[in-house]
């Protein structure tokens, strides 16, 4: 978020600044998955259920999830996914 300036911005600019740019939003916020499952994507979401962890933490888990992060942003019938 820092690169692009959305670091004070509000989820509602965040959705749709990544909406606009093909982004994927990957985020420990709940309030993203619930506009997920509302308003379907874009953007995609990946929403972390790791609670507060280590960057090595989020990293392994991130990578974990690589073959459902894939089948998330090729699958049109998909538009969030969790990661435990």
């Amino acid at each position: 978020m820092q690169f692009h300036g959305l670091a004070q911005k509000t989820d509602t600019e965040i959705w749709e600044f990544a909406k606009l740019n093909d982004f994927c939003i990957v985020t420990q916020d709940v309030d993203f998955a619930e506009r997920s499952r509302l308003h379907g994507s874009p953007p995609k979401v990946v929403w972390l259920r790791c609670g507060n962890a280590p960057t090595r933490e989020i990293e392994a888990l991130i990578r974990a999830g690589d073959e459902a992060i894939q089948e998330l942003l090729n699958n049109s019938e998909l538009h969030c996914l969790e990661l435990y």
